[in-house]
């Protein structure tokens, strides 16, 4: 099976309801998913602070 590019992974999951996660912030605040419920949400990670984006790769 070939690897998926990072925009065939993507489209794949929209659409797709997320699961329910909680996640701290810069500052040790915790959010969780469930607060943003009907707004529109952007998460973006990556592994170390000032180190490229991380995603698939072909």
């Amino acid at each position: 099976m070939a690897k998926k590019t990072s925009e065939e992974a993507s489209s794949e999951m929209l659409g797709r309801k997320a699961p329910a996660f909680s996640l701290p912030d810069q500052n040790g605040k915790v959010h969780k998913l469930s607060e943003y419920k009907g707004k529109w949400v952007v998460l973006f990670a990556y592994p170390k602070d000032d180190t490229p984006s991380f995603g698939l790769t072909q």
